[in-house]
């Protein structure tokens, strides 16, 4: 009796290990050398970087099935439906994460993810958001001091907060650090340094300053909020008065016949009110299109740039002897001839310094576009000029 219940016990133990691992997650046997969990997650993050979501869940669900235990898939899987905007799972991805930790480094590695995912959702998924990013980093910190990783991911976090100064001091902890960051903390300390330079004194300014290609709306708004245009022009523009006489009931016909329809393409833009002070301004280079669209989310030009503030210059200053000042002179780019419509422009802005060329290379560049920061940075040394 003994011997069949032992038997008896055994095969039920048997048969609840097997129903458990029936059950439970099926691990997939690698298929290839390089069909690794660290291999699939080292190129989900690349492909997360590029924005190319979609791929970047395959590898990671890869290295998941390889492991399902494998922790850093898990920071990867949340960091996927954080930019898909599912924030619930994304939160129960990097506590899968946390709970498989092995290692400090592991452990370093879910909270810095948690640091990511609070820049990705912020208030959407707490209105403290920087705050908990910053006890994630803390968490970080205090499992591995010198991790770059951590000072890199909570110096975005600052810079997103529009915390310029404490997201300058972070990227520049990475740069000491001269570690596997180095290269994005130098870029993102010099954009911050343009920002910091440029001062941005409104919301939607320090808004556009993160922004790495700014768009005609954008322009616009950064005309009027941060240079203030409407307000230089009343001030600075001299006023023309037509005191000729007019036959009323001509006047009218005139009027009813050509008067144009007005911008039909911004009634729904939430910049709408910038967009339409400056078309009643009218700058060159940001008029509505003939056919009566402004485009607002069109990108601009370094080329196209330089026109609307050699067109603000020349208007404030009265200044008409800019318009054609450079013309005939050589040009000093190596990308830039002499004989293009905007040839004279890019000289009055770089040789003001409100735009400069590549250091390295010397060239302009015209066909490049803006990021927020230069062109708040060219807004900045703009207003200098027009107050001195």
């Amino acid at each position: 009796m003994k011997i069949e219940k032992r038997v008896t016990a055994l095969g039920l133990v048997g048969f609840m290990l097997l129903f458990v691992y029936a059950c439970g997650p099926k691990i997939r046997a690698p298929e290839a050398e390089l069909d690794t969990p660290e291999h699939h997650v080292m190129n989900g993050m690349k492909l997360l970087k590029k924005g190319s979501f979609d791929d970047a869940f395959r590898d990671f669900t890869l290295a998941k099935e390889l492991d399902p235990k494998f922790s850093d898939a898990y920071i990867g899987l949340g960091l996927v439906c954080g930019h898909r905007g599912d924030f619930k799972k994304a939160m129960k991805n990097m506590k899968l994460a946390k709970k498989y930790a092995n290692t400090k480094q592991e452990e370093a590695n879910a909270y810095i993810g948690y640091v990511r995912l609070y820049v990705i959702g912020k208030d959407k998924i707490d209105k403290d958001w920087l705050k908990e990013a910053e006890d994630a980093f803390e968490d970080a910190i205090d499992l591995v001091p010198d991790s770059s990783g951590a000072h890199f991911y909570m110096g975005v976090a600052y810079k997103e907060a529009f915390e310029f100064n404490k997201a300058s001091r972070q990227f520049a902890k990475v740069l000491d650090l001269n570690d596997e960051y180095t290269a994005d903390a130098d870029a993102e300390y010099k954009v911050v340094q343009k920002i910091q330079r440029a001062m941005p004194g409104t919301t939607i300014g320090k808004k556009i300053a993160l922004v790495k290609e700014i768009t005609r709306g954008d322009v616009a708004a950064l005309f009027i909020q941060e240079l203030k245009l409407d307000r230089l022009f009343e001030k600075r523009t001299v006023k023309t008065f037509d005191t000729r006489y007019k036959d009323p009931a001509q006047k009218f016909e005139t009027e009813k016949t050509t008067k144009l329809p007005p911008v039909t393409d911004i009634d729904d833009y939430v910049l709408r009110t910038d967009v339409n002070t400056v078309i009643r301004i009218g700058i060159h280079g940001l008029e509505p299109y003939p056919d009566h669209t402004f485009q607002p989310h069109k990108t601009i030009t370094r080329a196209e740039y330089a026109v609307m503030i050699e067109d603000i210059l020349i208007k404030v200053t009265g200044d008409r002897k800019l318009a054609t000042k450079f013309i005939g002179s050589a040009s000093p780019f190596p990308d830039l001839r002499n004989d293009l419509h905007y040839f004279n422009a890019v000289m009055v802005c770089t040789t003001r310094g409100i735009l400069q060329a590549a250091i390295a290379s010397g060239e302009f560049n015209s066909m490049g576009t803006v990021s927020g920061a230069d062109a708040l940075l060219a807004i900045r040394i703009l207003k200098s000029q027009i107050e001195i």
